[in-house]
């Protein structure tokens, strides 16, 4: 049997056998309606709220600020077309291009449907958002900025954006701060508590929970206008049946995540992810580890391999058993090189030939092992392969 690594956790992970089990129980046992008043009906909604509970223990928020959805995409969408539809008489947007698409296709609808303006921050060739161009920026459209939009952790780089700093600036200009938690939540600790989001977003399946499942955190005071409408689901936040199997395998997720983030799993996946970059980068010297100067989450690296393309590079190593990526899943089929390694100015060939590699709790260092002894030689392999210039 052929030997495999599966590096792409960032675009989804392995679902936890716990979680498996959970979604399979609700789907053969508790699969009533849990709007339903009978007590089969009460049976599920309970499970609903106890995942609930799950969920918020992990960011530590009330449950009335949790709203459960489908996924990232809808809590996004959710949030910025609630929010702003809230908030008519503002007009400016303060952004990043670094967002992911679920985000930076909304605000691009927003410029040229709406006629919102939105503002584009500058940002480093580490992926570092400009902190002073933002407090800038606040001052200039003092008034007028309805929402401030930038993400906690790049899906493609694993940068760590300052959050704290610029909920701050926010909160001294009074404005809404929302952040796409996508790569964060389960990955590192969330205290909502402490954390100066008005709104956050988040994907079950990226901490091995189900696809289909997600939340929206909307703080207490937060103006949101509900998006789906149909009934008094989710507080009358959010309408439509909920996804019982989903929600109740978003919060075993949402235990276990809790669970390991209170163990060292962190730090030796730190160690796993530093090990296979060095052994590339040892191996390919003039292989270039995109952002590697600024604060990166732990499971996340990403390297540049001029002059080859990501595509070339990831169905060779599709065919050695290694799962990775260029980017974002969702824009997978794009023979175009990352819009997030371009916004921050990396040179369009290493952009062009850029891959990422994104580890779990569940990789293995065998898994590492294959990786380092296969991808050197797959890239030298592609090189020799292409015609002199």
């Amino acid at each position: 049997m052929q030997q495999t690594a599966y590096l792409d956790s960032n675009a989804t992970s392995r679902p936890a056998p716990e979680v498996v089990d959970a979604v399979a129980q609700m789907l053969t046992e508790d699969w009533a309606n849990p709007s339903s008043v009978h007590r089969f009906g009460q049976r599920a909604r309970q499970r609903v709220e106890l995942a609930r509970e799950q969920v918020c223990k992990l960011i530590n928020c009330r449950t009335r600020e949790l709203i459960f959805t489908s996924g990232a995409t809808e809590s996004n969408n959710l949030a910025l077309r609630g929010i702003l539809a809230a908030r008519p008489n503002q007009r400016t947007i303060i952004t990043t291009r670094l967002e992911h698409s679920a985000v930076r296709e909304p605000c691009a609808h927003f410029a040229e449907v709406h006629d919102y303006n939105v503002i584009y921050l500058p940002v480093s060739l580490d992926g570092l958002i400009d902190l002073d161009a933002l407090a800038e920026t606040l001052d200039k459209h003092e008034g007028d900025v309805a929402l401030v939009a930038i993400h906690w952790i790049n899906n493609e780089t694993g940068v760590i954006q300052p959050v704290d700093a610029i909920g701050d600036l926010c909160r001294r200009h009074g404005v809404l701060f929302f952040s796409d938690a996508t790569q964060a939540i389960g990955k590192v600790p969330c205290d909502l508590s402490e954390l100066p989001f008005s709104a956050m977003s988040f994907s079950a399946h990226k901490f091995h929970g189900p696809k289909g499942a997600g939340g929206l955190y909307v703080r207490r005071g937060t103006p949101l206008i509900p998006q789906t409408l149909g009934g008094p689901h989710e507080r009358e936040r959010r309408g439509g049946t909920e996804n019982t199997p989903g929600i109740v395998g978003l919060g075993f997720a949402a235990e276990l995540a809790d669970r390991f983030l209170q163990t060292d799993g962190p730090s030796i996946g730190a160690a796993r992810r530093d090990r296979l970059e060095a052994a590339i980068i040892e191996a390919v010297p003039d292989a270039v580890v995109n952002s590697a100067g600024a604060p990166r989450l732990w499971n996340t690296t990403n390297i540049g391999f001029a002059p080859l393309t990501s595509e070339a590079i990831l169905l060779m190593l599709s065919e050695k058993g290694i799962s990775a990526a260029a980017g974002a899943a969702c824009s997978s089929g794009s023979l175009e090189p990352s819009p997030v390694l371009l916004a921050q100015g990396i040179a369009e060939p290493v952009a062009h030939g850029s891959i990422r590699l994104s580890l779990s709790r569940y990789t293995t260092d065998e898994e590492i092992d294959y990786a380092i002894a296969t991808i050197p030689p797959a890239v030298a392999r592609l090189r020799a392969s292409m015609p002199a210039v």
